[in-house]
């Protein structure tokens, strides 16, 4: 997919996204938060894409969509279609050669920056309710993002890696403002 129909995707997506819960309940202003932090990250691609900078585009894209996934999981946020688009069902454009050396910088900073954030947490519900439940999906699907990514990494899918480890970091930080995980350690990679 390229890196700019990744940017209109996420934008289209977001447009038909709704919040459920109502408005100044404490899940209605979680809502407003994540809709909220999407459409910042969807500008800030914007904003990269027109700058000429497709590896800060691709990354916040990506985390973009990460956050709008965790807001419909959750089911704070519902699609006005049955089912949401995927940004990973087309692989992903390729960095132009000249920023090969930036794009491996910046993979290899999402990768210790997801795995720091996965470790720099514990659920916060207690593990026999619902919220619990959903706090370790919430952690597995960062996981699973990052050994995903690292399968890319290793096959020299740098594009790729970099997407899945913004979409898990976006998922784990998402989590932590939706109040399901204490932060241990490293608070400042999170946007609380």
């Amino acid at each position: 997919m390229l890196i700019e129909e990744c940017g209109t995707l996420l934008k289209v997506e977001l447009s038909v996204s709704a919040i459920v819960p109502p408005k100044g309940s404490p899940l209605g202003e979680l809502a407003a938060t994540v809709k909220g932090m999407v459409q910042a990250y969807a500008d800030d691609g914007a904003v990269f894409a027109k700058k000429g900078d497709p590896i800060n585009a691709l990354a916040s894209y990506y985390y973009g969509f990460g956050w709008l996934h965790f807001g419909m999981a959750y089911g704070i946020l519902v699609h006005a279609w049955e089912q949401p688009a995927c940004p990973f069902t087309a692989p992903t454009e390729k960095i132009p050669a000249p920023l090969a050396g930036r794009l491996s910088e910046k993979t290899s900073r999402y990768l210790r920056l997801l795995e720091t954030a996965a470790s720099s947490v514990a659920r916060a519900p207690d593990k026999e309710t619902a919220a619990g439940a959903f706090a370790d999906r919430v952690l597995c699907a960062g996981t699973c993002y990052a050994r995903h990514g690292k399968t890319l990494l290793a096959r020299g899918e740098r594009e790729e890696a970099l997407a899945s480890f913004s979409y898990g970091h976006g998922w784990i930080d998402a989590g932590v403002r939706a109040g399901l995980f204490i932060v241990t350690a490293n608070r400042e990679i999170f946007t609380i």
